[in-house]
């Protein structure tokens, strides 16, 4: 008797147990399935659904504008620096800088090569640089393929199918004119290259602040586009569409 009252007393004591645990592991599947909800819930800017990393198409350029290996983002910052510095402020020519390197390079090569004989060393390997069909072909075929897609939506835009685009093409052109106009083309191109370099960087350090602001700017930027369709946009009249001319 006094062996079966042990061994009932410590079924007992065995299905709490395991009852606390299964419902305090419910409750831990709960909260996280809870806190994904919400995480999934929270706007990101311009729609997004993956981290910055895969955005920015992941691997190595991605850890480079995110600065993973700040020895190499820094050689690569630093790098741009100089050649801006060297052909903006020093006015430096590119064809003169291009022309010096080689002058530098080949003459280094040609003084090594006869040397080696004198100074009992070896004389430089220098590769053999070929490039392939392929790779002529495939670089041949992206760069039609990106051309004329932009044909394509210049073409639409021009026929007036979507206003919507062509008001944003037209004020990103009209950004573009103004750019250029205050600065040269190097300049602008040093500007945007270090626009990719800091904006992901801190955008990802301070993505939950950003968001919460840019869901802020975009409820009222669609107020606006509202008020200025219904008003405006919705009297023009629009180009004929596709289903008519068929």
């Amino acid at each position: 008797m006094a062996e079966h009252k042990e061994e009932s007393v410590m079924d007992k004591i065995s299905e709490k147990f395991h009852g606390s645990s299964s419902s305090s592991d419910s409750d831990g599947e709960g909260k996280s399935s809870a806190a994904a909800a919400v995480k999934a819930k929270i706007y990101r800017l311009f729609g997004r659904e993956k981290p910055v990393h895969s955005v920015l198409g992941g691997g190595k350029p991605a850890d480079l504008f995110l600065w993973r290996n700040k020895k190499i983002s820094g050689g690569v910052l630093a790098g741009a620096t100089s050649i801006w510095l060297l052909f903006e402020v020093l006015e430096y020519h590119l064809l003169t800088l291009f022309c010096h390197c080689l002058i530098l390079t080949l003459g280094t090569l040609f003084l090594w090569s006869n040397a080696s004989a004198f100074i009992n060393k070896a004389p430089p390997n220098i590769p053999e640089v070929k490039i392939t069909e392929d790779l002529a072909v495939n670089v041949a075929r992206s760069l039609r393929y990106e051309i004329n897609r932009g044909f394509a939506s210049l073409r639409a835009i021009g026929q007036g199918r979507d206003l919507k685009k062509f008001l944003i093409v037209i004020a990103g052109l009209w950004i573009l004119s103004a750019l250029g106009s205050c600065c040269n083309f190097l300049t602008l191109f040093y500007i945007v290259f270090m626009v990719l370099y800091t904006v992901p960087v801190l955008y990802e350090k301070y993505e939950d602040k950003i968001d919460a602001f840019g869901e802020k700017a975009m409820v009222e930027l669609k107020k606006y586009y509202a008020i200025f369709d219904e008003k405006c946009l919705s009297k023009i009249p629009k180009g004929p569409s596709k289903d008519k001319k068929h």
